[in-house]
């Protein structure tokens, strides 16, 4: 993959490397690759367009070190890597086939209580000017399903359910509840109970994700 650009601003100044793409989005999503694998050429700059390298005074006081392997992996991991134009298209148009996808194995036709074919969903998606950006696909599909309602019959099978999770994996487990929520209550011992709405297809995508955050702990009953 092409050599790309990560950045971060620190006290108002401008920290830049040039990193392979595929192996600094691997560093960033916490996979086993080393800094130096990602970087372009051992150098930090402050313009990479204009060549200015930084100074070891300023990296000392922006991160605590010189060391530019250390620096290059905080710098992708915490700041910005510029994405090319056409990783972008990619991304977004596998995005859009996970959705259709998605849509084609769950979602029915309330009228006929049939499932829709790819083909229909796709050009749902086109007559309705949906977006599909890059984010999971079951963070989008609430809002997919409404915009596709003006324009087609569908719905998802949903499956309500009430999940207790103990208070020290609240912290990590909210975001994923919060996705599909309909009510919540913290209880008096810090642990977090809440009733979620869940597309029945999800189900076991979301228990592996909520057993692998409280390890086994939380508590779900299906609510009638």
């Amino acid at each position: 993959m092409a050599n790309t650009e990560a950045r971060i601003k620190i006290k108002n100044k401008n920290f830049e490397i040039l990193v392979d793409l595929d192996k600094a989005l691997d560093l960033k999503k916490g996979k086993n690759v080393l800094p130096q694998e990602c970087l372009a050429v051992d150098v930090v700059f402050s313009d990479t367009k204009k060549g200015l390298k930084v100074s070891e005074k300023d990296l000392n006081e922006a991160f605590g070190t010189s060391d530019i392997f250390a620096v290059a992996e905080r710098i992708v991991k915490n700041g910005e890597i510029l994405l090319p134009a056409e990783y972008k298209k990619k991304e977004q148009d596998n995005k859009r086939k996970q959705m259709i996808e998605f849509l084609a194995k769950n979602a029915i036709d309330p009228l006929t209580k049939r499932p829709h074919t790819p083909t229909r969903i796709e050009e749902a998606l086109d007559k309705a000017g949906v977006n599909i950006d890059n984010r999971a696909v079951e963070e989008q599909i609430p809002r997919v399903i409404e915009e596709l309602k003006k324009v087609m019959p569908i719905k998802i099978e949903n499956k309500k359910l009430k999940i207790r999770v103990p208070a020290m994996y609240t912290g990590k487990a909210y975001g994923l509840l919060q996705i599909y929520k309909e009510k919540e209550d913290w209880l008096d011992n810090g642990d977090l109970s809440c009733v979620i709405n869940l597309p029945v297809g999800l189900q076991m995508e979301f228990y592996d994700k909520l057993n692998s955050i409280t390890h086994g702990s939380a508590i779900a009953e299906e609510v009638k």
